[in-house]
């Protein structure tokens, strides 16, 4: 299995690097040549600093090179031995590691150069926010190490650049030869999910991978971008940025988490993995035998379409930049619930009606040209629909600290039903009805609940309480006629 330090430089491309930088006249603002300082708090502070200043000049990385002296350029060796030493008792990497804000990668490599020991300190650019040290963001002003809240235009331009920076473009890895791409990402699931032939030719491969965004060259080698590590990766532990990524599916005994019957990960890229996700819910999940609306009689507790979709925009709308957590499929007795990372960017109650607001859209967009999800704008309102067909309480579309959960339930009668369901059902159904540019009625919330006409009464109960309770409203309340009345989602 390849790892991700078996892509390091070698130390012949080190010592190439090593002769371009020495070439440039001067220190410049992505670049710091030391001989023997090695204070950690200094360190710490041109960390931040390279890496903010590499982000504002468009450079992948920045470079903290000891054993070069900054005047004269010489290669005069270091007696700095960065991967042994210490701040206290804690190693001086990890101690970096920790204080810098957000978590940022920096490889420390040592080479000899005409007998000359030299450590290379390779940094990565900041993205998406500012890099701090002890709570502190620094930038470069020229070749002097300052705080980046003492130069105002600098920090709103670094903000601009940052906001502009889209995590599925950035690097997962880089320094790859044209056999490494094979080795690490499945390249045939991209032709067969477009339902197009292999390409015998491996350049035209790798041309059609870097038009999509899936590669871009860097110091004339090959790097995967998230993108295409998070869709084609074999194996997402590879790819350290998107290491945590993996999603989880877990199936309980019964309604609560006591008891764990399996937990399945799936390693490898979400295009690779997502049908072997819907086609393990499919065998977990029992069969519904209350289905009243459905054309077929034999079918699964749960519509497809609707865990396809929800799936799906996991997926798509999560947020990558929150460490530590995945997409996590629970299944329950009673329920499934799917939670990803990442608040909803539109409020919860206009999840139907809105036009979506994707964080990841290269990723959503070439979801939708697999047909793994729906077109823009129609997923949300087929999940209800399917729902409302297989007669099954109303989803529900819950935001927590720093996620989003949604759940759907198995089957229940209407006498099972909180006032919550009901509730949660009724508005649903007013804003479905209201997109089909419809309007509920007693008639269509009755076929909702599978309410026989005579007990129509029961239909008007539900109505009146989401009425007072704001969900909904009447539709013409001055009308005279009260027999045909009609209601529509509250902010209709």
């Amino acid at each position: 299995m390849y790892t991700v330090e078996e892509y390091k430089v070698s130390e012949e491309e080190l010592t190439n690097l090593l002769k371009s930088l020495l070439k440039l006249n001067t220190e410049n603002e992505w670049i710091e040549f030391k001989v023997n300082n090695d204070n950690p708090s200094m360190i710490g502070e041109y960390i931040s600093a390279l890496a903010n200043s590499a982000a504002l000049c468009n450079k992948e990385h920045a470079y903290l090179i000891y054993g070069v002296d900054d005047r004269s350029k010489e290669v005069v060796g270091t007696d700095f031995d960065f991967n042994n030493s210490k701040k206290g008792n804690e190693p001086l990497y990890n101690w970096l590691y920790r204080k810098l804000k957000p978590q940022l990668d920096f490889t420390p490599y040592e080479i000899h150069y005409n007998t000359k020991r030299v450590l290379i300190i390779e940094i990565d650019k900041a993205k998406l926010y500012p890099i701090e040290f002890d709570n502190i963001a620094y930038i470069r002003i020229g070749q002097q190490k300052r705080k980046l809240c003492d130069y105002k235009e600098k920090e709103k331009k670094l903000w601009d650049i940052l906001n502009k920076t889209s995590f599925e473009e950035e690097v997962a890895l880089s320094k790859l030869e044209i056999q490494d791409i094979f080795e690490l990402l499945d390249i045939s699931t991209y032709y067969r999910m477009l339902e197009l032939p292999l390409p015998e030719n491996k350049e035209k491969i790798i041309e059609d991978f870097k038009e999509e965004g899936f590669l871009k060259e860097l110091y004339g080698k090959l790097a995967i971008t998230n993108l295409g590590a998070i869709l084609f990766a074999r194996n997402i532990h590879q790819f350290k940025s998107i290491t945590r990524k993996s999603i989880r599916l877990i199936q309980y005994k019964n309604k609560d988490k006591l008891e764990t019957i399996r937990e399945i990960n799936y390693d490898n890229g979400y295009a690779i993995c997502f049908e072997e996700i819907l086609k393990n819910l499919d065998l977990l999940t029992p069969q519904n035998e209350h289905i009243g609306l459905a054309l077929r009689t034999q079918v699964k507790m749960y519509p497809e379409i609707a865990l396809r979709e929800l799936i799906a925009n996991a997926m798509i709308h999560q947020d990558f930049t929150i460490g530590g957590t995945s997409i996590l499929i629970e299944l329950f007795s009673n329920r499934i619930e799917i939670s990803n990372p990442g608040t909803p960017l539109i409020s919860i109650d206009r999840l139907i009606d809105h036009n979506p607001i994707s964080r990841n859209e290269k990723l959503a967009s070439i979801m939708r040209r697999f047909k793994i999800c729906e077109e823009k704008g129609s997923g949300i309102d087929k999940v209800i629909k399917s729902i409302e067909i297989f007669q099954l309480p109303a989803p529900n579309f819950l935001e927590y600290d720093s996620g989003t959960k949604v759940i759907i339930y198995s089957y229940k009668k209407l006498n099972e039903m909180d006032r919550d369901d009901k509730l949660r059902a009724c508005y649903q159904h007013a804003c479905l009805q209201y997109v089909s540019g419809d309007k509920m009625t007693n008639e269509s919330l009755r076929a909702r609940f599978n309410i026989e006409k005579k007990n129509a009464a029961i239909a008007s109960r539900i109505l009146s309480d989401a009425t007072l309770s704001g969900l909904i409203k009447e539709y013409q309340p001055n009308s005279e006629s009260r027999r045909y009345k009609s209601y529509l989602p509250y902010w209709a």
